[in-house]
């Protein structure tokens, strides 16, 4: 959605009053996930980085421990609140890989709205699975997700549905912003936040509502090296179109948004890319050091820090969002079979 009319400026409509009042509407309908510790995973990027972290630990926002399992309900809830009448009677259509899929369906049916996802056809089977858990339908089209997009489309026009679309648009970011404020108010002293990055939406959410409310914090989005459409957008200054490649199926936009460019310009430090390798090495790494259950995505950030991608100076506090756990437990063997350190990612190297 392009904005237009007096919403021309992204960075002026996304304002730290809009994001609180986002916060405000998910009181109590949303987990206040808990700020995690590793010592073992500050340990891992000091020795990458040559520097170490404020109290020898590396701070983990848990939010693959949200309602869902990802950071996505928070958005989902947000744009319902704000649909008028007419379009809830309508029903809603979204477009995902799997978690703004979920987040949407679990959102659609507390609020008796009719919920259609499109995904693409080779979606996780357990995402699949969990939206049509939550009672909406699910259309498998496409063989990506920008393919999927214009499955959407199609519906909107034969059904006349109301597309809301998974990472742009200003009621979705204001609504992820409240993580931000979340993260702030449980580590004030703050000095660099690392944000996994799909299309934009959960970092441009954060990142406005951190910079707005602590200036001096640092923001840095990972993105997959397969899979990085904000970067392209962030550096040409509009969406660039992509055909996403990763293991991380939830950082697989098709492009940066509208909305999501201009923010990510304005707030971002910088972004910075990792492999399929290090994220998967992030992964096991997650699940052998800190029993912590994540899927890609959700261990892009990181990754980006075990690998020492992020420059943080000696001694700051860093926190590192965990977006996702929704992994699908058929393919986790797989995956942990393929990360470095085990059989057989020792073989392959």
């Amino acid at each position: 959605m392009e904005p237009d009319g007096p919403e021309r400026d992204p960075v002026a409509v996304l304002d730290l009053a809009r994001i609180e009042g986002a916060r405000r509407h998910l009181t109590d309908r949303v987990h206040v996930t808990p700020i995690l510790g590793s010592a073992s995973a500050a340990r891992v990027a000091a020795e990458a980085s040559g520097r170490r972290l404020a109290d020898d630990r590396l701070l983990c926002k848990a939010e693959h421990l949200q309602k869902t399992g990802s950071f996505k309900v928070r958005a989902a809830l947000a744009k319902l609140a704000a649909l008028p009448e007419t379009a809830r009677r309508a029903g809603i259509v979204t477009v995902t890989a799997g978690n703004a899929g979920q987040a949407y369906a679990w959102a659609a049916r507390t609020a008796a709205i009719p919920a259609t996802i499109v995904m693409p056809l080779d979606a996780v089977g357990a995402k699949v699975e969990a939206c049509r858990g939550y009672g909406a339908e699910v259309v498998l089209a496409g063989r990506h997700v920008g393919e999927t997009f214009e499955a959407a489309d199609r519906l909107v026009r034969e059904r006349g549905l109301t597309f809301c679309h998974p990472f742009d648009d200003p009621d979705v970011i204001a609504g992820n912003g409240s993580l931000g404020l979340e993260i702030l108010e449980a580590v004030p002293d703050l000095d660099v936040l690392v944000v996994p990055v799909g299309g934009g939406g959960l970092v441009s959410g954060i990142a406005a509502a951190v910079r707005q409310r602590a200036p001096g914090v640092r923001v840095y989005g990972v993105e997959p090296e397969g899979s990085n459409a904000v970067a392209l957008a962030r550096a040409a200054g509009h969406p660039v179109e992509i055909v996403p490649r990763s293991v991380a199926d939830g950082l697989g936009a098709p492009h940066a948004g509208m909305w999501t460019t201009p923010l990510v310009r304005h707030y971002l430090e910088d972004i910075v890319l990792v492999s399929d390798t290090e994220i998967l090495a992030a992964l096991r790494f997650a699940l052998e050091r800190t029993k912590q259950v994540l899927e890609p995505a959700g261990a892009a950030g990181l990754a980006a820090l075990l690998a020492g991608r992020i420059p943080y100076r000696d001694g700051e506090r860093v926190v590192v969002v965990l977006s996702g756990g929704n992994v699908d437990l058929a393919a986790l063997a797989r995956l942990l079979d393929a990360a470095p350190g085990s059989a057989a990612g020792r073989a392959e190297t």
